[in-house]
């Protein structure tokens, strides 16, 4: 199989579908691989390792595209990337469409076979291809929270940890999975007093057991969050429901009731954000101001560790992308449900139940529209 790796252009987005480890595996296995000139030098990859590896070089998009019978990627292609998509072609990327009207449309339009990262799952029930990335961005939570509370940022002006006589800043995580253990994680670090609130009975007892008296859990009901978030000088949304838009917990009322300067990070801002007035920002301005409150939602937090993130992608997604090609999708969809699970839309149809809801579209299982 030709496989292609277009250079990502979303805003600040350094993150590359594959190192050259996965390169060299992927030669080895008889399939041939085309990188974009450039395509990985924001991780820190010239173009050189690649052709050592077993690469060959394109130049530009166009040519990556039209050749490749499978594109890998890190995120969902922009509107000038999607054109150039076509029939049977795989597409295998983090896509995150149930908030993403437009970009769903153009999947169906395209005729590709589109398999998101993101809902690909595991015998456990895990999501193993979004995990490490959830890691990532849970890890930088509380980082750029605390940078954003800085005063300078427009911030309250705390430190997260306090000093000697002063209190550490309040943080409320939404969210006990894999972001919100990483976030709590962190912020433990940094000494700030942390509060992770949950659904989950399960969820509460594990981060229990794991923190201890670090930090504090809370049951999830509106009126615990509303108290919460009231009280936060740093929120942070991880809340994920796979595969669907993130439910709105903390309503623009609730955020009227925060301290003027506090700051809230959105994790879950790929799949539309958990709190009612966020709207995804980009690295290069990722905050804005509501009734007081500085919101941090970039849409891409991990591309900012392009480096790390790119090589623990690759780690998880590799296994994947080579039965997809040894295989071809068809028999590789047929044989692993797990895999089946990732695939969003195919050859026009929408085989991922919540976004055939979120967007008011016929749902097809993934099974009937493979012929299984």
């Amino acid at each position: 199989m030709r496989i292609g790796v277009p250079k990502e252009i979303k805003n600040h987005e350094y993150r590359v579908g594959l190192v050259p480890s996965s390169v060299q595996e992927l030669v080895h296995h008889g399939h041939e691989v085309l990188i974009e000139a450039g395509a990985g030098l924001g991780a820190g990859l010239s173009d050189a390792d690649y052709v050592a590896a077993g690469a060959r070089i394109v130049e530009g998009p166009d040519a990556i595209f039209a050749q490749a019978d499978m594109i890998v990627k890190v995120k969902e292609p922009l509107a000038v990337e999607r054109k150039k998509l076509r029939k049977g072609q795989i597409l295998f990327t983090y896509l995150h469409l149930a908030p993403d009207a437009e970009q769903t449309h153009d999947l169906i339009a395209s005729g590709a076979v589109c398999i998101a990262y993101e809902t690909v799952t595991a015998a456990n029930g895990a999501l193993p291809l979004l995990t490490p990335m959830s890691e990532v961005a849970g890890r930088l939570a509380p980082q750029v929270g605390a940078h954003s509370l800085e005063k300078a940022q427009g911030g309250r002006g705390v430190l997260l940890g306090g000093v000697p006589g002063v209190p550490a800043a309040e943080v409320v995580i939404l969210g006990g999975g894999v972001s919100g253990t990483h976030a709590a994680t962190i912020a433990v670090g940094m000494g700030a007093k942390v509060t992770v609130v949950d659904r989950s009975a399960d969820a509460l007892k594990r981060l229990a057991t794991q923190f201890g008296t670090s930090i504090s859990t809370v049951f999830s009901t509106r009126s615990a969050i509303e108290e919460l978030v009231r009280r936060a000088d740093l929120l942070i949304g991880t809340v994920l429901v796979p595969g669907a838009a993130a439910p709105k917990l903390v309503t623009h009322d609730m955020v009227r009731t925060m301290k003027p300067g506090s700051v809230i990070v959105d994790v879950a801002i790929d799949q539309g954000g958990c709190v009612e007035t966020s709207k995804a920002t980009t690295h290069s301005d990722p905050t804005y101001v509501v009734d007081g409150v500085v919101h941090y939602c970039v849409a891409n937090m991990p591309g900012a560790v392009a480096r790390t993130s790119t090589f623990a992608l690759n780690s998880v997604t590799l296994p994947f992308t080579l039965a997809l090609a040894n295989k071809g999708w068809q028999k590789a969809l047929a044989d692993d449900a797990h895999l089946r699970n990732g695939l969003n839309v195919i050859d026009g149809k929408v085989v991922c139940e919540p976004v055939a809801q979120a967007h008011g579209l016929p749902y097809v299982k993934a099974e009937t529209a493979l012929g299984m």
